[in-house]
């Protein structure tokens, strides 16, 4: 009965003992790596549409419908695809004078079309966007600027970021008398930025100058400390 009694003593004592105790590792540096891609974008995003203005809705919806079909077909022509063709905004909107005192007085209504092109080579920007505005385009909305093969290139700036940090503990370690042992957490505090938004985008406004974009990988990384 003794013999029982100590063996369940033993066993609540043990799970008592505090984790670094067991083995744990409580002797930890840990530091931020940190590490950047330049690099030029490739793709463009650009809005463009066409604002038609009539007495009535009927007079409004067909006089945009026929100018947004030759603005589409002027995109086509100019090499960009289908797919990479999108309807983005679409509205017929009421027109009022409120210039005088009273009631406002319906004038007419304007119709809006706007479509959103993917434009896969810079290059050919300047080309697309002449040719929308030949063709009747009378609205743009912006502009950004895509760099397609993002992923693979923050996987490099990661794997940089991880070594940035393992340089930074190795110097700590060192200056503290004690040697690096291996990675126990890693944590990813974030990516490149979201992409910019779109700026004002004048007709006639181009060529533009795309620049670089700058793609940051962020990491923290908890290393053991040993004799």
């Amino acid at each position: 009965m003794l013999r029982l009694v100590f063996s369940v003593f033993a066993v609540a004592l043990a799970s008592t003992i505090p984790l670094h105790a067991a083995g744990a590792v409580d002797k930890l540096v840990t530091v931020t790596g940190e590490a950047s891609v330049a690099i030029a974008p490739d793709m463009a995003v650009v809005r463009v549409g066409v604002g038609s203005q009539g007495k009535n809705a009927r007079e409004a919806s067909d006089a945009n419908a026929k100018a947004m079909t030759a603005v589409i077909a002027a995109i086509k022509n100019s090499g960009v695809a289908e797919r990479d063709i999108q309807t983005s905004q679409l509205s017929l909107q009421p027109q009022y004078d409120s210039s005088k005192a009273g009631t406002a007085r319906l004038t007419g209504f304007q119709a809006t079309n706007q479509v959103t092109l993917r434009i896969r080579a810079i290059s050919d920007l300047a080309t697309v966007v002449d040719h929308a505005i030949a063709a009747g385009a009378n609205e743009m909305s912006g502009i950004e600027f895509v760099v397609s093969q993002q992923s693979s290139l923050l996987d490099r700036a990661r794997a940089d970021a991880i070594a940035d940090a393992h340089r930074k503990a190795e110097i700590y370690a060192k200056a503290a008398g004690v040697k690096l042992g291996h990675a126990v957490a890693i944590t990813d505090e974030g990516a490149s930025p979201p992409p910019r938004p779109m700026q004002a985008l004048r007709a006639g406004a181009v060529p533009v100058a795309p620049g670089e974009q700058m793609l940051r990988a962020i990491v923290t990384v908890s290393y053991e400390l040993t004799p």
